[in-house]
C-alpha cells in the first residue's frame, strides 16, 4: 500500500525531516525516496516543494547555514569584544557538533554564486565582520579575518567530526586556545 500524502504539508517540516535524515544517517542517506518514506507521502509529492535531489540539497544547505547563523547570531547577544568571537565560534562548533549531517549539508550548496545561498551566507559574513569590528578591520581586511576564522572553525569540526582529535584534552579549551592565538594575530583590541 502507498503512503498518504500529508495534507498541509510545507517547506519546513520537509526540510526538519531532512535534517533528521542528515544527521541520524549522513547526507549520502537524504534521497527523495528515503524523504519521501520519512515523511510518509510519495516521492512526486516532494517536487511541489523543489526540483529533484539538486533543488532539496539547495534547500537543505540554506536551511542549515540560517540555522548556523541563528545559532551565532544567540551566542552574540549581550557580548562583545573578544567574548563575543569566542562566543560565535563556540556556536559554529557546538552546531556542526549537534548536527553533523545539516552542517555537512551547507557544504553542499550547487552554486556558491547561487542568489539564495550568498544571501544566506552574507549573514553569517556580516554578524561576523560586526564582531570583529573590535579589532578595526576594514574592507578586504575584515573579509580575509572572516575567511581565517571560518577555516578554523570549520577545520577544528571536520578533525573533530572524523576522530582525529585523539588526545585526552578538553576540545572545548582547545578550541578556545586555537581562535585567542588567532585573535592576538588581529591585534589588541
Amino acid at each position: 500500500m502507498s503512503p498518504r500524502p500529508k495534507i498541509g504539508l510545507d517547506l519546513t517540516t520537509i526540510l526538519d525531516a531532512a535534517g533528521e535524515l542528515a544527521d541520524q544517517y549522513g547526507m549520502q542517506e537524504v534521497t527523495l525516496a528515503n524523504l519521501a518514506k520519512k515523511l510518509g507521502i510519495r516521492p512526486p509529492s516532494l517536487y511541489n516543494h523543489f526540483e529533484g535531489l539538486p533543488g532539496l540539497r539547495k534547500k537543505l544547505s540554506i536551511y542549515g547555514i540560517e540555522k548556523i547563523y541563528e545559532e551565532m547570531a544567540d551566542a552574540a547577544i549581550g557580548v562583545s569584544g573578544t567574548e563575543a568571537v569566542l562566543a560565535i565560534s563556540k556556536a559554529y562548533v557546538n552546531f556542526a557538533r549537534k548536527h553533523p549531517g545539516i552542517y555537512e549539508a551547507t557544504l553542499f550548496a550547487p552554486d556558491p554564486g547561487d542568489k539564495d545561498v550568498q544571501q544566506a551566507g552574507a549573514k553569517i559574513v556580516d554578524l561576523s565582520v560586526r564582531v570583529l569590528q573590535v579589532y578595526h578591520l576594514k574592507g578586504d581586511l575584515a573579509l580575509h579575518a572572516v575567511r581565517g576564522l571560518r577555516s578554523i572553525l570549520h577545520g577544528f569540526s571536520a578533525l573533530e567530526q572524523r576522530g582525529g582529535f585523539k588526545l585526552s584534552l578538553d576540545l572545548d579549551e582547545s578550541l578556545m586556545f586555537i581562535i585567542k592565538a588567532f585573535l592576538v594575530g588581529l591585534g589588541e583590541e
